[in-house]
């Protein structure tokens, strides 16, 4: 049966991105060789939801404190690119990773299995 899960996120700067991972999350990884390296993620959830347009996938980081974690990205040189907005099922907003991609970072509301 399934046991997880692999995500691949494309960058025009791969490195960076790994670092920013490693450095500034602090997130554990492997050497794969060949210049891969494999992050250990967070526990993680997977939604579905309805769209009119065109299917898309998108990553989003969730956190328990979005006001502090959003400090202390700052503090260390992160930018964000959308302010904090209020939804019905949490609080959200967006950083830029080093590679040009956007990240987005949310506080849920909801229940979490």
């Amino acid at each position: 049966m399934i046991n997880g899960a692999h995500v691949v996120l494309y960058s025009r700067d791969a490195e960076a991105d790994r670092a920013f991972l490693r450095d500034t999350l602090g997130w554990a990884h492997v050497d794969a060789g060949r210049g891969w390296l494999i992050f250990k993620a967070p526990p993680t959830e997977v939604a579905f939801h309805p769209t009119d347009g065109e299917p898309a996938h998108e990553l989003m980081l969730m956190c328990d404190d979005l006001d502090a974690t959003r400090r202390r990205l700052t503090e260390q040189g992160v930018e964000f690119t959308r302010p904090v907005e209020e939804a019905g099922w949490g609080r959200v907003t967006a950083l830029r990773l080093p590679g040009g991609g956007e990240l987005a970072l949310y506080e849920p509301r909801h229940p979490t299995p």
